[in-house]
């Protein structure tokens, strides 16, 4: 299983945008600076984050990005689905139709067993990934990153946040 890059940007926007005060917000330009990433390729993802109602997009001259709903309510299965789809990770051809001893899918009863043990293996990932809040990732960062480097990011995140109005 490989996940997209977007999902890791998508991931830390959203952490990034969890820690703005009320009424900020931070434009692209800046998200993409912060994480040394193409502006061009980030906003497809925020917009695939806005698509699914995980950020919000405010126009104008103090717009940006901000969270569109407290960080305790966005999973990060949520990110992943904006940013990857829904689609599962593992697709059975059942290829054991196929070759010199094939039979018809009536001698197959049952979902092969490699099928059926990738099926459990995806679900208990993602309700592993339904259980993380962005909230939880935001305190684990909190917890784990030395206060300098913390206080250097909102130093460099204050000269770039803009203040819109409330929601």
């Amino acid at each position: 299983m490989k996940l997209s890059e977007g999902v890791e940007w998508g991931l830390h926007c959203v952490n990034m945008l969890a820690g703005l005060p009320p009424g900020a917000t931070l434009p692209t330009r800046a998200l993409a600076e912060f994480h040394g990433l193409s502006e061009t390729y980030l906003s497809k993802h925020l917009q695939a984050l806005t698509n699914a109602g995980i950020i919000e997009s405010l126009p104008g001259p103090r717009g940006g990005y901000r969270l569109a709903r407290p960080a305790e309510q966005i999973t990060l299965l949520a990110v992943v689905e904006a940013i990857d789809g829904r689609e599962p990770l593992f697709r059975c051809a059942e290829i054991r139709q196929r070759g010199p001893v094939a039979s018809g899918p009536e001698a197959f009863r049952m979902p092969c067993g490699i099928h059926v043990a990738m099926a459990r293996a995806e679900k208990a990932w993602r309700e592993a990934l339904r259980a993380q809040t962005i909230a939880d990732t935001v305190m684990h960062y909190q917890r784990d990153v030395s206060s300098d480097a913390q206080a250097q990011t909102v130093q460099w995140v204050a000269g770039r946040m803009r203040l819109s109005p409330e929601k």
